[in-house]
């Protein structure tokens, strides 16, 4: 197996935090190696409809903290949470700069309490960011390894992370930063893209690294359900004035949430869960918009369920929650920096405190910006370069459906001890082998299935993202924790 030395950041992920990492680290002189699963134009940030969360003034700073920490149920980090506020509007700014399409025309979303919320290409926001990303970290001549599958990451001696190893490399650096997304394919039907199996967590989760708040995961409100792929109309939608009708045609969310469609989006899918057994079906309507209006400002959306059948300017269209963003992941500080030496996590790998019990409508692009740049200049002043003596252990699951099947069963938008406890029992056991990438996926589902799991049967209470219908009132405020020894094998 070959090994490449000489970079001192190895970037793992090719969204908007590893894209925008790399141009930072470049611009500090760092020679970077930004590996990503696919190709670059890929990911959760390249479907991303909604928005990105911006203070639109110093007056709308505080506001804008207090809506993250109110969303957030209790389990927000302050701290966390106001300097993200506080050091997210200068890198609006650098996106501008990089050409970032965004329009005049701020919308508000559900936990917002003002219009704040930044779009670019009418309902593809993530996609202009994404391109306009990837063409720069082009231009610059960043060197990049696309299509490469992050199996193991790579420990020295001392225990510090000093790179990781693709399929037939091994790729040495000063620091490792994890950029690499979520795990919203551990459900089966998901609006996440097929890329995120939460490689990053379980790789740092079978180094020794410790995870939090694992059983967090949010389901969106309104994804219209094409078999097992979750088609999502952005929020974005009802911040223009879209309702949510139940199979009676009775508009119901005011009898949920005092601010109706736009609450936050933890209550409106469950408030739209409730309905369906209620009723039947819940439905979106745009129809009052105007046919024009509608497909002007949500073009993606209108193409992409006409191609289903579904004209959104005309029609109601029949909508479900569906797992989107999972908010738990690798414990970090502020700074990006994990609990294990040389490895530091950012974005929705990452658990922060920024999003608590349950993530703010478009605070996650502008997350991955603020901590991605903060976990550079932490790895900046830390970088070291050792040998590698150990790599951390691969494990595999047959196939990701078996890990999918319990995990739907078990821990959906409303859990029980019950459900917990036969899945758990049922859930396959990641084996330790090496196998194709899709088994090698499966496995890393299967361990972070284990935590989802058990944080959510330890978790008796309902709070953010976690419902459960055998404890639904609040607890002590606390986080969930997990680790396991280093499962590492010898080179």
């Amino acid at each position: 197996m070959q090994t490449h030395q000489n970079h001192d950041l190895l970037i793992v992920g090719s969204g908007i935090t590893g894209l925008y990492a790399a141009l930072h680290a470049r611009s500090l002189g760092l020679k970077v190696l930004l590996i990503s699963k696919a190709n670059l134009e890929s990911g959760s940030t390249f479907w991303a409809q909604g928005g990105l969360a911006f203070p639109t003034s110093p007056e709308d700073i505080e506001p804008h903290i207090q809506d993250t920490l109110k969303a957030g149920r209790g389990l927000c980090d302050e701290q966390t949470v106001r300097l993200f506020v506080e050091e997210a509007g200068q890198h609006l700014h650098k996106l501008l700069s990089y050409g970032v399409p965004f329009e005049d025309h701020q919308t508000l979303e559900g936990g917002h309490s003002h219009a704040r919320v930044f779009h670019a290409w009418g309902d593809a926001s993530g996609r202009a960011v994404s391109v306009t990303l990837t063409q720069a970290v082009r231009d610059q001549g960043i060197e990049v390894l696309e299509g490469a599958f992050v199996q193991a990451l790579l420990i020295s001696e001392s225990g510090r992370v000093v790179g990781v190893q693709t399929q037939n490399q091994n790729h040495l650096a000063g620091a490792v930063l994890l950029a690499s997304g979520g795990f919203g394919q551990l459900y089966p039907v998901t609006t996440a893209p097929e890329e995120a199996t939460g490689d990053g967590i379980a790789l740092a989760y079978r180094a020794g690294a410790v995870l939090r708040d694992m059983e967090f995961v949010q389901f969106h409100p309104t994804v219209y359900l094409a078999g097992n792929r979750g088609l999502l109309i952005t929020e974005a939608a009802r911040g223009e004035g879209a309702i949510l009708l139940n199979n009676h045609m009775e508009r119901f969310m005011q009898q949920y949430d005092p601010q109706g469609e736009l609450a936050p989006r933890d209550v409106v899918a469950r408030a739209i869960a409730s309905e369906e057994t209620r009723t039947g079906k819940v439905f979106l309507d745009l129809r009052h918009l105007g046919a024009e209006f509608v497909q002007h400002r949500f073009p993606s959306i209108y193409k992409r369920l006409l191609s289903q059948g579904v004209d959104i300017s005309t029609e109601l269209v029949p909508v479900s929650p569906a797992v989107h963003y999972t908010i738990g992941g690798i414990l970090t500080d502020v700074n990006g920096k994990t609990t294990l030496d040389g490895l530091y996590a950012a974005g929705e790998v990452a658990s922060s405190g920024l999003h608590g019990a349950n993530r703010l409508a478009s605070n996650s692009l502008p997350e991955g910006l603020v901590f991605g740049v903060r976990a550079v200049d932490a790895a900046l002043k830390d970088l070291k370069f050792e040998d590698p003596a150990s790599r951390t252990l691969l494990e595999t699951v047959d196939s990701k459906a078996s890990v999918q099947q319990v995990i739907r069963d078990g821990a959906g938008i409303n859990r029980t001890a019950e459900t917990l406890r036969v899945a758990l029992s049922d859930l396959p056991r990641p084996t330790p082998s090496n196998g194709t990438i899709e088994e090698l996926e499966a496995g890393n589902l299967s361990r972070i299935a284990e935590t989802v799991l058990r944080g959510a049967l330890q978790r008796e209470e309902s709070r953010g993202g976690h419902f459960r219908t055998d404890y639904p009132e609040l607890d002590e405020v606390r986080h969930s924790l997990f680790q396991i020894p280093p499962l590492l094998e010898t080179l």
